[in-house]
């Protein structure tokens, strides 16, 4: 039987190593910068995106792939090995990411057994249920025992995004002018999470960063009590604040595992710079 090939897209901010070790295979979004575009982690990485970001006048765009490009990946990986592929992505509630997948399966010529999967989730909410899922496919876990990881994981998982500014909210049509502006002055941190049906949503509102912080590790507690936990921190920029709050929620958890990732430019364009957020999963 021929080992299940895993398919991403780009917001799962998996890191390239970390990609290519499990042969997981990405579909990238698009990052538009007026009639630029580029490839989310093809042409443009972190770095290179949040400079841009902070620099330009415009607010850059971001478009989903076409079902033509998964059905080119889908028809390759299909011919290559002849097994299962799951193909994993950005919360349909978010995009039409999912969508275009879907539709892609029904383009791929021949009999090939093809699994798309709606994360209901975004960044490295997305990356666990992959990286996961890769690594059970390399361990000869069947279709099916990796569907029924996949959708335990996502039952299970916390993650919540601790955002700096409003400005990338506002200027992306999330919030009015007079709430950024308002939240602004009064240093007012927002703390967001996805729900079970993949929509962001406001947990609360704190001013302060450090404060905002502690807030989260209050809302993981909440959740998840006092279990040992796999811990992935994301950060735009300032893996500084990414470890400072891996800190704090050390002081109240047993950490089995820690990792660090950036968030991408896909993401990146709607939280904007200085964001963290941090993704728990109970051991």
């Amino acid at each position: 039987m021929s080992q299940v090939r895993i398919v991403t897209d780009s917001t799962a901010d998996i890191p390239a190593d970390l990609r290519e070790k499990l042969g997981i295979a990405m579909v990238p979004l698009k990052v538009l910068f007026g009639q630029e575009v580029l490839r989310d982690a093809v042409d443009i990485g972190p770095e290179q995106f949040y400079g841009r970001l902070t620099e330009s006048n415009d607010m850059p765009t971001t478009s989903q792939p076409s079902p033509v490009e998964f059905q080119q990946l889908y028809q390759k990986l299909a011919e290559e090995s002849g097994g299962p592929i799951i193909s994993i992505h950005l919360s349909s509630r978010m995009s039409g990411t999912y969508q275009s997948a879907v539709l892609a399966k029904s383009m791929v010529e021949g009999d090939a057994d093809i699994e798309v999967v709606d994360s209901r989730s975004a960044s490295y909410g997305i990356g666990m249920l992959v990286v996961a899922a890769a690594e059970a496919a390399r361990q000869g876990k069947s279709k099916e025992e990796i569907l029924e990881l996949i959708a335990k994981m996502r039952q299970t998982q916390r993650l919540y995004f601790l955002v700096d500014t409003l400005e990338y909210l506002q200027r992306g049509g999330r919030i009015g002018k007079a709430a950024a502006l308002f939240g602004s002055l009064l240093n007012i941190k927002p703390i967001l999470s996805i729900n079970a049906e993949g929509e962001v949503y406001s947990v609360d509102k704190i001013r302060g960063q450090k404060k905002a912080m502690n807030r989260i590790v209050e809302l993981l507690q909440q959740d998840l009590g006092g279990q040992p936990i796999h811990l992935i921190l994301a950060y735009t920029t300032g893996r500084d604040t990414a470890e400072e709050l891996k800190s704090l929620i050390a002081q109240h958890f047993t950490i089995e595992s820690v990792h660090y990732t950036h968030i991408g430019p896909v993401i990146g364009t709607h939280v904007g710079p200085g964001t963290v957020a941090a993704f728990a999963l109970p051991v």
